[in-house]
């Protein structure tokens, strides 16, 4: 996965709070063993941590801090994103966000923008206060992706995916899907709370992971501001990458590697299986039509 060097990134569409205060809030799930089930029950690339029982404390965004100043120094060019895991991730948010913006045009609707916010050890929202343990989620209350960068190092460590910066771009991309879901309507009646294989929530979830290959399908020819498209390169070995991610956070996966079993009454997310298997169905048809896993 390559980026056009001479590309201008777009820094506004991310803020960084990593080594932020959050003022007045406090995390109703921590590090350590609390954080390692959240993670053993699936809660992985979800929506909102009100999904996880968190208490709502309103919106509280961490304090800004100069990190956020650093990135938006040092994320100019599509150069940087080749050589910066922040940068890189600022860039694959920009490339998401361009497509569904012209996809949503394409079909007669409007696309709204939703920013990405790093943080490092817990963060305020709009769902409630949330720690890094939850993994990457999406509020809808304030339509914002939350991120922290270390989950990545987790994803090879804990969950034993090959890691690979498509890997990264795939958790973005995921985690942008359930946006697009907000503004279509699909999130608004499928948090019902059930699990299960064949619950709404696994449903959702798959959902996000098709939505995530149809943008890869369409990386590479999307435009960005500069009239080019922002990511030049994607290789057949960036898409075993994402495919690798997607089994790594299989709820079958992570169940059997912490429990050391299988219960499918608890899904949340879908198999190893599963999640490969509609990743790649977006990414063959490059269609979001063809993602309907309600059906």
């Amino acid at each position: 996965m390559r980026f056009d060097d001479d590309a201008d990134l777009d820094t506004s569409e991310v803020r960084d709070v990593r080594g932020g205060r959050v003022p007045g809030g406090r995390a109703t799930i921590g590090g350590g063993l609390a954080g390692l089930i959240a993670l053993v029950l699936g809660l992985l690339f979800g929506v909102g941590p009100n999904q996880l029982g968190l208490t709502s404390d309103g919106d509280q965004p961490g304090a800004a801090s100069s990190s956020l100043a650093q990135v938006q120094r040092t994320c100019l060019k599509g150069r940087d994103a080749n050589a910066r895991e922040d940068c890189r991730t600022v860039a694959v948010v920009n490339s998401v966000q361009a497509y569904w913006d012209r996809e949503f045009a394409r079909r007669g609707g409007t696309y709204t923008r939703a920013p990405t916010v790093f943080f490092g050890g817990r963060v305020g929202t709009a769902c409630g206060t949330a720690s890094s343990s939850v993994g990457p989620f999406y509020c809808p209350g304030d339509r914002k992706v939350y991120l922290d960068l270390g989950f990545f190092d987790n994803l090879r460590t804990r969950f034993g995916s090959g890691g690979g910066p498509f890997a990264q771009a795939y958790v973005v991309a995921h985690e942008y899907g359930h946006h697009v879901q907000n503004l279509t309507g699909t999130l608004a009646g499928s948090q019902d709370g059930v699990t299960g294989a064949n619950s709404d929530s696994v449903k959702t979830e798959l959902q996000a992971d098709c939505y995530a290959g149809v943008w890869a399908r369409h990386a590479t020819t999307t435009p960005s501001s500069s009239g080019k498209p922002l990511l030049t390169s994607l290789t057949d070995t960036d898409i075993r990458d994402g495919l690798d991610a997607a089994a790594a956070v299989g709820d079958d996966r992570i169940q059997e590697r912490y429990q050391g079993r299988v219960t499918p009454e608890t899904w949340t997310h879908g198999s190893a299986e599963q999640r490969q298997q509609w990743f790649y169905q977006g990414f063959i048809s490059g269609d979001m039509a063809q993602c309907n896993t309600f059906r």
